[in-house]
Formats: C-alpha cells, structure tokens, sequence
C-alpha cells in the first residue's frame, strides 16, 4: 500500500445491505486482515441466549463478554470461535440477530468488545464493518465507507441467505425484522448507526458485489 505500513478500512450499514461478503473480499483484494465485528456481538449474544442470560441485564452481558473469547480462523471460508467452538453458521439466524443487536446496546460490552478490535486493527491493520466503526472504534481512520439499500432489497437478500443455510421463512417475516433491526440500531443511546461527512456512502440496490467491491478497493488505493 504505497508504504503505508498500517490501512484499516471501516465499513458501516444496516442489516442485508452486504458488508460481511464486501468485508471480506475487499480485505482479500487489498492484501490486509478481515475483522468480523459484527460477529463478535452475534458471538456474545448466541452465548447470552444459551445460557438464558436475560438480555436486559447489563451487568451479566458484561460479565460474559469479559468472560468469552472469540477468535477468528482465516481461510477461503472464515471461521467463528466462541471458547473454542466452531459457531460461524450458529450465529447467523434470526434469534440471534435480534441478540446480537440486544447485547450491542449494552456501553460496558461495546467497550470490551471495541478494546479488541481497537488491538487487532492496530497492531495488523484490516478491514473492519459493524455499524459505528467509523464513528466510534476508528473514527480516525481515512478510510470510511457507508453501505445502504433499499428496505425490501435488503430483506430479499437476508431470505436468500437465510435459505442457501437451509432456514425456511416467508419475506413479509424477514422484512419485519430488517425493519425492526434498523429500528434498534438506529436509535440505540450508545453508538447508534450514523455516518458523516467523512464517509463515502454507497447505494448497494442495484449494484453486484464486484462493483461495490471495486469502488471501495479504488479508492482505497487512490488515497494510499
């Protein structure tokens, strides 16, 4: 990267609007580390669940996020550990979504969770995507960029998934909980999802993965 020994790459947006693939590829095309964020909360709130851990009670959320480890396998196809357990298809259903945005609003748990990924980018750089990375976890960072869609787009593309893993549901149900995820998430007191004018905002509707991934990669090296 033009002898730039250090680029972390923040990538924010709601729900379905394709960061984790874009994330990972444009990690790969750029040569430097995927950090999967939004997987760390999933982590803690599948934890929360199968323990039964009310996901209203702060202090015992935090308690476990202090308490969990996660880790992260690189490969063609990235792994999820949570205590040493392969989770990385566990974490991705419905129920846990809504978790993982539960245990997102509690402060303590961000602080735990954003000291880690603070630790990881700095010390190796990477390619980082959540809802507040820009804002809150590298708000220093030149490299900023802000995914949307379209509501049924992003819903669309959450049921396929959801499908491709062998999960059945109806869209007017995945629409209803994309639309109840932004509504947590947007009006969350601790870092909620917002962008600036340091961002680069791209509409991923009616683009391919490819080309939302060749935008961030191009501009990335213009800026190096």
């Amino acid at each position: 990267m033009n002898g730039q020994p250090i680029v972390i790459v923040a990538i924010d947006g709601p729900a379905g609007v394709g960061k984790s693939t874009t994330s990972r590829l444009v990690a790969r095309s750029l040569n430097i580390p995927h950090i999967d964020t939004g997987a760390m909360y999933r982590a803690i709130g599948l934890a929360a669940l199968r323990e039964e851990i009310d996901l209203h009670d702060e202090q015992a959320l935090a308690n476990l996020a202090s308490n969990s480890r996660i880790d992260f396998v690189p490969g063609d196809t990235p792994r999820v550990l949570l205590n040493g357990e392969d989770v990385s298809s566990l974490i991705r259903t419905p129920e846990v979504s809504m978790a993982a945005s539960d245990v997102s609003k509690v402060p303590a748990v961000r602080r735990i969770l954003v000291k880690l990924q603070q630790e990881l980018g700095r010390r190796s750089g990477g390619v980082l995507e959540g809802r507040d990375i820009g804002t809150k976890v590298f708000p220093e960072t030149t490299f900023k960029f802000f995914l949307t869609a379209r509501p049924d787009i992003r819903a669309k593309r959450r049921q396929e998934e959801l499908t491709s893993k062998g999960t059945s549901t109806d869209f007017a149900t995945v629409l209803a909980e994309t639309l109840a995820r932004d509504e947590q998430d947007s009006t969350r007191a601790d870092s909620p999802l917002t962008y600036d004018k340091t961002y680069t905002v791209i509409d991923t509707s009616d683009l391919s993965i490819d080309e939302v991934v060749d935008t961030i990669v191009k501009r990335v090296r213009a800026l190096c």
